[in-house]
């Protein structure tokens, strides 16, 4: 997602900013790897496009009425964990103004790319205090 490459400009120290797209389960070395992880994903939950949307991983399971192509892949990923360790999980949501196939942003989800990585940083930044 654009938001990830934007964010790897400026990785701090022990921080790993990974573009997964929808093989969440490929990825499941780095949950098991992660103490915490910021899942970045477009989100429609009723909001006008660009909307940004912050909660935590349970909540997308009593989330009625929030659908992602990725929350049910990262949520059946968390069951496949072997280690025993399970991360913090954080997720940053945006509303698009469609859910559909393809790489492109539209234009509000664009405008709101700025604000969705300073959401993001600020995260990050607070769990490295």
């Amino acid at each position: 997602m654009h938001a990830v490459r934007a964010l790897q400009q400026e990785v701090p120290r022990g921080v790993r900013a990974v573009e997964v797209g929808t093989a969440v389960l490929d990825a499941l070395h780095l949950l098991e790897w992660a103490d915490r992880v910021l899942a970045i994903d477009a989100m429609q939950a009723g909001g006008n496009p660009g909307t940004i949307y912050r909660f935590g991983v349970e909540d997308i399971a009593d989330a009625a009425g929030k659908a992602s192509l990725h929350e049910v892949d990262l949520l059946a990923a968390l069951r496949f964990l072997t280690c025993g360790h399970r991360p913090e999980i954080a997720v940053l949501g945006v509303e698009p103004e469609t859910i559909d196939t393809g790489l492109a942003l539209s234009a509000s989800v664009q405008a709101a790319l700025p604000r969705l990585v300073a959401v993001a940083s600020d995260i990050v930044t607070r769990w490295r205090a």
